[in-house]
Formats: C-alpha cells, structure tokens, sequence
C-alpha cells in the first residue's frame, strides 16, 4: 500500500495538469468554431481540432500506466501472502497437538515448550538449586480423564494435570493462570464427572507444590466432590412434590393400578409420610413418656398405633428406585423442589439436583398463617411463638409446655380450639396457665351458630383454659422476660409463649417457574374435574383449588380431602381420567368426650337449622372410634353404611329434645332453602347419609323429618 501511495502521489499532479491543459484546449475549440462549451465536453474532451488528441493520449497512457501498476502491485501482494499462509499451515501442521486451554495457562508460566513431558515418577527430587518449570504439553490441563483418575486410580498412574512448578518460581506468576483453567472446567464439565472443581476457589490453593509434595499426597484431598448425592435418582416416571397425606394416598393408589409402577415422594421434611390430626389429638393425651419420640399412640378406644402411614421398610431406596424389579415408593427427605421445567419434565431440588418425570403430582399442603403484629415484633418474640403444623413443631410446643409458666393461643378455630383443650388439661398436673383469645364471641364461632359456639365455650373452659373471646390483637412485645399482648380494647396479657393458629395459606412457590394458574379467591393452584394443572401435572390436597358441580369453586384443608383428592389424582395418573365428585368431610375433636363431623358449606354466617337429642354413653368420639376400630373416622367411611343406615330409620322416634347440654344432634346450613353443609354433633358414622343429602341438593320442606335419617334418637 505503500508504493501505491508513492506512484499516486506522482502522478497525480500530472493528471491534474493534463485535465486543465484539456479544459483550455476545449474553451478554445469552441470559440473557433462557434459552439458551445456544454456541447463540446459532453460530445468528447479534447485538446486540439476534431479527430486530433496528442494531449489526450498523454492523459489515456498516465491513467493505464497507473492501473497497470496497482493490478501488479495486487498480483504480488496477494501471491506473497497466499505463499507465507502455506507456510504457516504447514509448520503449524507439523507441531505436537495441543489443546487451547492449557496452552495458554503453560504460555504464562514458562517461554518455551517441549514435546515430550517427563512422566510423574521420572520427576526428580528437588534440590537447593531451582529447577526449570515442565509443564505437559499434550494434556489440557484439566479433562474429564483426569478426574476419573483422580478418584479411581492409584496416585502413581494419575495424569499430570497441572505444571509442576517450584518453589523458587514467584507465586503471582503462577496463580493467575493455573486458576482460570480450573475454573473454566468447573462450567464444562458435567457435575457428576467432575466434582472436584464444582467447589468454590478455596480448594485451588494447593495446586503449586513441589514435586515431592505432589508424589506424597492423595490424588483426592484438595477438593470434596460436589456431585449430585448419590441418593437423588436422575429420573422417575412418577414424581410425587411433597410428602402428606395426599402424596401417599395417590402413591397407594398408582400402586393398586400399576403394581410395576416407581414412585418418587420429594419431601421438605426429614420424616416419612404421616397423618396430622393426632398432633393435635390423641397425642396429647398418651400416658406413655416415649410417645413423644416414638409418635405411638393410643386411639380414644384403646388401641394402640403410629402417626406414619407405613414403616420405613414398606419403601425401598431412592438410589435403588430405578433397579427394583417391581418398583416401588421411594422417598426423599429433606429435599425442596425449587423449579419446575414443565417443558423439559424436570424439576431442580434446593441442593441443586435434577428429576426427570413423566407425570408429577404437587401437593405441597401449606403453612402456617402468622398475625403480621408478631411478624412485626422482632426476633425475641418470633423466637417464642409457635407457627403448628409439623412434628418438630408437636414436640417443640411440648417440651416448652413443660418449661414455661404461660402459654397463649390466639386462634378459635379447629386447631387453637383442640391445642387449648388439649394443654389445658395437663395444666393442673404441670403448673400451666392456659389462655386462648379469638376476635369470634366464641369457640370455632366461624363454623358453628351462635348458641352452640357458646356451648363449646364453656366446654374449654371446663377444661382448665382461660378463654378471651372479642379479642383483636393490636401489638406483641417482650418486656422483662415476658410477652405483652396488647388488644385493641386496651386489655393487657402476659405470657411466656404465643401459639398462632389462625389458619393456612397454600404452599405455591412453584407456580411462577412452572406457569400454572393461581386462584385469586381461593388460592391454590386451579385445576379441572380430573385435577389437572396442566396435560402431565395434578395437584391434591390443601393446594388444589378445584370445581365442586354441586357447590360450585372450593379449596378445602382437610385430612379426608387429602385422601380423596390424592387417591384420585392417583388414579388419573395412571389413565383413569376420573372426574372429582366426593363430598370430602372433616371432624374436631374437644377430648375424648366431645366431638363433630361436618362436610359441605359449614359457615356460620349461613341460616342453620339445628336439631338435638340427649346424649348417651356411645355418643362421644372414644364411642365412636371403639366401634369403628380406627381413629381417623374418614377410613371407616363406605356408601354401604349408607344404605345400612337408611333402612333403619322405619321406627318414630321420640320427640325431640332441645336441651342446653346439646348432647348430640345435627345442624343443616341452608342456602336458598338448600342443604349445603352438615355438622354431625356427637354423631358418628354418619357422614355417608349426610353426603348424599347434600349431593341430592333438594329443597326440605321439614328438616325434622330429614334428621331421622342420622338415628339421634336411639337409645
């Protein structure tokens, strides 16, 4: 480009000089002959007469003298290049392959290669003189072989991964580059193939050492592998997100419809599939110290048995899920689903592991609702207040139980109603003040009408508990070593601890990574008739927010729920495309001597109907479970009992009797002249007869008539 420049240079003032000599020949030309300027340069540039142009072949030759030249210039420039590039290719060619990666980490170290690298044992001791740095020249410097060979093979056969550098080399000039490749290989590698560099930088430290330094330690000491567990599969055909009630009823059911069928239960919690209602039951009232850690129990009739569905050896190993020949439950504890790729099947856990499925259940329950002014209070107050779901929080509340002189529970309703009984009763024994507050003007006062809300009431606070009903808590503080609950009243309460049970939000974290529906009245994810969130999602339990055709959108936080809304789920996993029908039920009990069961639209804002009997000795939830033989009275429940039922209410009965004891009875709440709910009042195994009232869904012109059917009057 340079001789270019120069000819051009050269030239062009004579070119210039050729275009004005043309310029003054054409301006003379035209005044001879009469013409004008315009139409002489455009018919031809001329310097002299018509058909003569000396000085324009001086012009044609400068202008072609000059392209002759460039063309040349070209010509060269480009042979030159193409001839040197050859070159190039051909000594590159010939040089010892090498990978990119660990050629540059040895170009920063030292200024020369080799070809062959000296093995590890050929390495020689070190001695007072420094010795040159050898770095390996057909190894990258950390691949996928060497970390095999670092976990698997002896330290002498190991590949030399990285440049052994001596001690007289200067620290910075080896840092730098040996932990950019290691590094970079964290990121390529696969997790499972190269746990030693998925750590944090810590483990790099060690990289420069002597060469006897290096011969003497174990291939495996720098770095801890961080591998996905062991324990964690790479895939399940039947992924099963959290680990209640609802989770284990559709394993069992996808069981009982694919008896090859592998299931994966991923579980937050470190225990195996359980039922809730005995923490805040039975529980209680076992006389056995080591209930509390065994989690036996005596049922209200006697018989003893385990809050766990099934024992540890009812489900096989989540590592060897995929190896079992008939399949199998497997549960992983401990574990959270964090995300959800709805579109690769997968699902990311809070250790960073991923699932494969090909058809996922949700039933992540919920947790518990807090009062935002303890939420507000600071870490000593939340530090003394209970949020009750889980079995660690069963034997926390009972150790404290033990330790403290006052304990509070804001809440009237099923749960804050069964605690306060519950530790009211063993008050007297242990020394405990027992104090229950609720905004409602009595016990369960949202589920129950007025008067028999007031009945149960009283029936708390015979055993041992100091009920404040109309109670709206303004602020919790803590003061002198005890909590202030301040009303908004001005009433002032002071205790040692807060139990709040004052409701559940539905778990939905992964609504947003997996795009599914959330609803905006209810909560819950939303689902079809089949509980469906999406084509190869359900979901059950306490999260599920589906249509009831008889009493329209409803979500339900119940255990009877969870075993139905699961099994279901179940069944439509395995191809059953069954819609969602049941009546799903629930029951409280206040002691061994007082209980209901209700299932429907139990709200006490709705007009009732109620009717009452005088109670009996049979009529109490010890009765009822001695009869049944189970404590979870939704197990006994078949349609048969039903018909049963139904046939032997051909005797009239006695006339009724309201008394203010409200010994047993049934309470109709109505909507538009309809039965939308039933609470069977020391009435049991009932509930199938109280289901079909409500699936009927008829007008009644005479409850009493109806109330029949539930036998209150027999003796």
């Amino acid at each position: 480009m340079f001789k270019c420049k120069t000819v051009w240079n050269k030239l062009a003032p004579l070119a210039r000089a050729s275009s004005m000599l043309c310029l003054q020949n054409a301006r003379k030309s035209a005044l001879r002959h009469g013409r004008r300027l315009e139409m002489v340069q455009k018919a031809q540039m001329s310097s002299g007469s018509a058909g003569g142009g000396g000085e324009n072949t001086l012009y044609y030759v400068l202008i072609g003298a000059t392209c002759l030249g460039a063309g040349v210039y070209a010509y060269r420039t480009v042979s030159g290049d193409k001839e040197r590039y050859n070159e190039r290719m051909i000594e590159i060619a010939s040089r010892p392959k090498q990978e990119p990666q660990a050629a540059e980490a040895v170009a920063e170290v030292v200024t020369e290669s080799i070809e062959d690298a000296a093995p590890l044992e050929s390495i020689p001791e070190p001695s007072s003189e420094p010795v040159k740095c050898e770095p390996v020249a057909e190894e990258p410097l950390v691949t996928e072989a060497d970390v095999e060979s670092t976990e698997t093979e002896p330290v002498a056969e190991a590949p030399v991964t990285e440049p052994i550098v001596e001690a007289s080399i200067p620290e910075p000039t080896v840092e730098s580059p040996i932990r950019e490749p290691v590094v970079e290989a964290s990121v390529t590698e696969p997790v499972a193939e190269a746990p030693a560099v998925a750590q944090s930088e810590e483990p790099l430290a060690p990289v420069v050492e002597s060469a006897a330094d290096s011969k003497a330690a174990p291939a495996a000491e720098p770095v801890e592998p961080t591998a996905a567990p062991s324990d964690v599969p790479e895939h399940a055909p039947y992924l099963l997100i959290g680990g209640g009630t609802a989770s284990f009823a559709a394993a069992r059911s996808i069981r009982a419809r694919d008896p090859g069928a592998r299931v994966l239960i991923v579980t937050e919690e470190s225990d195996l599939p359980y039922m809730r209602p005995p923490l805040s039951k039975e529980l209680w009232f076992s006389d056995d110290p080591k209930a509390i850690e065994t989690l036996r129990f005596k049922q209200w009739n006697g018989k003893e048995r385990s809050i766990y569905f099934q024992p540890p050896s009812f489900y096989v190993s989540p590592a060897d899920l995929a190896k079992v020949e008939n399949g199998g439950v497997a549960v992983l504890t401990g574990r959270k689903v964090v995300h959800m790729d709805v579109r690769g099947n997968k699902v990311k856990l809070s250790d960073g592991a991923e699932i494969s499925y090909e058809k996922c259940l949700i039933a992540t329950g919920g947790v518990p609702r807090n009062l935002q002014v303890i939420d507000r209070a600071g870490e000593e107050v939340m530090k003394r207040t209970t949020l009750f779901r889980k079995i660690e929080d069963f034997r926390s509340l009972e150790k404290i139980s033990r330790e403290v002189k006052s304990i509070t529970i804001i809440g009237g309703g099923f749960l804050g109603s069964e605690l306060a009984c519950a530790l009211g009763r063993r008050s007297t024994d242990i020394g405990l003040e027992v104090i229950q507050m609720f905004p409602e003007k009595g016990n369960m006062g949202k589920v129950l009408p007025e008067y028999l809300s007031n009945w149960t009431t009283e029936k708390v606070r015979k055993e041992g508990v100091s009920v404040i009903t109309d109670a709206l808590v303004k602020n919790v503080t803590y003061k002198n070593d005890k909590l202030e609950i301040k009303l908004k009243d001005g009433r002032l309460f002071k205790t040692d601890h807060i139990v709040a049970a004052v409701g559940l939000e539905p778990s939905m974290e992964l609504a947003k990574s997996a795009g599914l529906e959330v609803d905006s009245d209810f909560g819950g994810y939303r689902v079809n008739a089949e509980l469906q969130a999406r084509s190869n999602i359900w979901v059950a339990g306490d999260a599920a927010c589906f249509y009831d055709i008889n009493l329209g959108r409803r979500r339900v936080e119940h255990h009877d729920h969870a075993v139905v809304s699961g099994r279901l789920a179940g069944e439509n996993m395995t191809g059953a495309i069954k819609p969602y029908w049941h009546q799903s039920m629930f029951w409280s009990d206040l002691g061994p001597d007082v209980g209901y069961e209700a299932i429907g639209i139990v709200d006490s804002s709705l007009p009732t109907v109620g009717v009452f009997a005088k109670a009996t000795a049979k009529d109490t939830p010890k009765a009822a479970t001695e009869q049944s033989g189970t404590g979870i009275r939704s197990e006994s429940e078949t349609e048969a009992v039903a018909g049963a039922l139904k046939a032997e209410t051909t005797a009239t009965p006695p006339p009724i009797q309201q008394e203010e004891d409200y010994g047993k009875g049934v309470i109709f709440y109505l909507r538009d002249q309809v039965v939308v709910g039933i609470v069977l009042w020391n009435v049991f195994n009932r509930m199938p007869i109280a289901r079909k009232i409500i699936k009927d869904g008829e007008q009644h012109a005479d409850l009493n008539e109806v109330a029949k059917l539930f036998n209150i009057h027999e003796d």
